[in-house]
């Protein structure tokens, strides 16, 4: 079953590379009109603005750092400029440092916490006004929450927040037809992997294949179907859950 999200208007914050940018190609794919945002300038930029041209409807690419209330403020205004309302919205940008927790400087928790945590409460609030009957909202989560993961505990407690931001959202938007949910990937293969040495990509590929039911890491297509999911009619009855993409891990 194809899904289909004709004439929707979503915003995905962090849509240029990674599972951002599946999730943002997969939505216009599907019909969604979407409004995307990026950090830096860059060949992933200009190579998204061409698919998304080719792939039809009324998308944007904007720049804009959501680790700043101001810039995530001003990526909201350019939605209800350029679409007047949204229908969904997916908290996906995030950034990541590996540290131990007894030399985790103040300044890196902040940037971590802001960029992860902080802009998705800032976006949903921002948006409200924007979001009507049947609108969902999706933050983009990590196993690694629940889990626990050594030299992260910056980024796993913003995840862990997450969580309980989407539960209490749930609750307290539903009564106006707003749907709030976590996608929570484990290990996804993106073009990162590319970038690494052979070996190292290969040594992830196999441990990986040892921690998870399915053998083998993720796909950024097999993260964002469950999105598209959430974001269209076929999951009107689902709110306040965390949907683990993890392979079994």
């Amino acid at each position: 079953m194809d899904i289909k999200l004709h004439g929707r208007k979503v915003l995905v914050t962090g849509g240029t590379r990674g599972i951002g940018r599946g999730i943002v190609l997969a939505a216009a794919r599907a019909g969604a009109d979407v409004l995307t945002c990026h950090r830096q300038e860059g060949e992933a930029v200009d190579s998204l603005v061409h698919a998304l041209k080719e792939t039809g409807g009324d998308h944007h690419v904007i720049r804009a750092d959501v680790g700043e209330i101001s810039e995530v403020d001003r990526l909201v205004g350019e939605a209800k400029e350029r679409f007047g309302h949204l229908d969904g919205v997916v908290n996906n940008a995030g950034v990541i440092s590996h540290i131990p927790f007894a030399e985790l400087p103040a300044e890196e928790w902040t940037r971590i916490i802001d960029t992860n945590l902080t802009a998705s409460y800032r976006i949903i609030q921002q948006s409200l006004p924007l979001l009507g009957n049947g609108s969902s909202l999706i933050n983009i989560g990590s196993r690694g929450a629940a889990a626990g993961i050594p030299l992260r505990a910056h980024y796993t407690a913003a995840k862990a927040a997450m969580i309980g931001l989407t539960r209490s959202l749930a609750k307290e938007l539903g009564p106006r037809g707003i749907r709030v949910n976590v996608v929570a990937p484990g290990v996804i293969e993106t073009e990162a992997f590319d970038a690494m040495p052979a070996e190292r990509a290969e040594a992830l590929r196999a441990t990986y294949a040892q921690k998870t039911a399915l053998a083998r890491l993720g796909t950024v297509k097999e993260l964002a179907g469950p999105v598209l999911f959430l974001l269209s009619d076929l999951s009107g009855y689902v709110t306040g859950e965390t949907v683990n993409v993890d392979g079994g891990i």
